[in-house]
């Protein structure tokens, strides 16, 4: 059996001069012009191409733009949600990004999905699996880290306030309760 091959899609506009190319991208994106007035304007310069070749490739310009316009506003929503919370798991949000992407190419190629090596769809889950462990990984490492210097932090605090017990004891509820905040999981 074999395995369909994937061609790249490649129209006559593609192999356009970089000016004329640059010419009907600028048509298409003005309301003043019909792909029929494109492909006329086209044989006017000695290129036999049809309205139809000219939707085609549109519609193929309108998939990438949008695909651009949707990873801009990606960005700016994680760039929004940076500078409003500094302190914010980025890491986290971007592995959700990516899931979220990863399931809309899933949902939206099944084909491409079915004819995807085995080996490669393993390789994509084990790369975001990777990711998670390291993640959690220095989380725990950061705790531990925490931890210990609030622990010798507190260990110093008796030796510090010798001369006053209610105050060394007060430190300390203060010591246990920042502790609380910095390693709880929000």
């Amino acid at each position: 059996m074999s395995k369909k091959r994937r061609t790249r899609i490649f129209s006559k506009i593609d192999e356009l001069p970089a000016e004329l190319r640059e010419e009907v991208n600028w048509m298409l994106y003005s309301p003043a012009y019909t792909y029929l007035d494109i492909a006329l304007w086209l044989q006017e310069n000695n290129y036999d191409i049809s309205r139809s070749a000219v939707g085609r490739y549109a519609l193929r310009q309108n998939a990438v733009a949008q695909k651009l316009r949707e990873a801009q506003e990606q960005t700016k929503a994680l760039v929004n949600v940076i500078k409003q919370n500094p302190e914010a798991d980025y890491t986290e949000a971007t592995m959700q990004m990516l899931m979220s992407e990863l399931t809309k190419k899933i949902a939206s190629a099944q084909e491409e999905f079915d004819e995807m090596d085995l080996d490669k769809a393993g390789r994509l889950v084990v790369a975001i699996s990777r990711t998670k462990v390291y993640k959690d990984r220095v989380k725990a490492d950061l705790m531990k880290k925490v931890d210990l210097a609030f622990t010798k932090f507190k260990d110093q605090i008796p030796q510090v306030i010798k001369n006053d017990p209610d105050l060394s004891r007060r430190m300390e509820e203060l010591l246990e309760e920042a502790k609380a905040l910095v390693l709880t999981d929000e």
